[in-house]
């Protein structure tokens, strides 16, 4: 267990703070020194990825970050897939069956929208996974792990509303 900072630590800039823990020099960088508009070599000596990272980097199809891409970006993309996994799921269990019968909606609309809702709930957890480790975040792989139970969740009740369409 860390002691907790002192005063002087807290006013300290956060590169004499954090350096123990974090490979990215936190000072001022001269825009001169970053043409690119990224702070962070990504050279020998900068960002270090592993054989893992590199291979979902070339999977999902990752070059370096793209400009605008942020730690909060890769959150909000996490919470709005979390967001619609979540309307998918209200409405198929929840509205559709008890609610739209009762004040006479159409009952035959459910899977249709299971299959539409679930494809695009997929698809933004896919760019979840992507914006994570687009910016190199540290929770990357345990957000992925959430990200990859949610879509196999909704991968088999996609084939569900497919099969009762089909019958």
């Amino acid at each position: 267990m860390q002691p907790a900072p002192t005063e002087d630590a807290l006013t300290e800039p956060a590169s004499t703070v954090t350096a123990g823990r974090c490979p990215v020099a936190h000072g001022p960088v001269p825009a001169a020194a970053v043409p690119s508009g990224c702070p962070v070599v990504h050279q020998p000596g900068g960002v270090r990825r592993s054989r893992a990272d590199l291979v979902v980097r070339s999977v999902l199809r990752i070059r370096e970050r793209p400009a605008g891409m942020t730690t909060g970006s890769a959150y909000g993309s996490f919470q709005r897939s979390m967001l619609i996994s979540a309307v998918r799921c209200t409405l198929t269990y929840v509205v559709l069956p008890f609610v739209a019968p009762a004040v006479g909606l159409a009952t035959g609309v459910g899977p249709v929208l299971g299959l539409l809702i679930g494809s695009f709930a997929m698809v933004c957890d896919v760019f979840t996974i992507r914006r994570f480790f687009a910016v190199d975040h540290r929770w990357r792989w345990p957000i992925s792990g959430i990200a990859l139970a949610v879509i196999c969740l909704l991968s088999v009740l996609w084939v569900q509303d497919l099969l009762h369409l089909l019958r």
